[in-house]
């Protein structure tokens, strides 16, 4: 497993997604519907945190 950083190649809006599948090695498809499921879920935290994690975390 490599260090977390965003994947711009393969981005539909900061890369966040991207970048946490190519780190885990899940598929993108699956790490999105589970971002969709957990902000319908806890949206107060989860849009902040993935807007947090686009801005801080580095590019790939």
């Amino acid at each position: 497993m490599s260090a977390f950083t965003l994947d711009k190649t393969n981005a539909k809006m900061m890369g966040v997604c991207a970048g946490i599948s190519r780190t885990t090695g899940i598929d993108v498809t699956i790490i999105r519907l589970l971002a969709v499921a957990a902000t319908l879920i806890v949206s107060g935290v989860t849009i902040p945190l993935y807007i947090i994690a686009g801005l801080v975390a580095p590019n790939a």
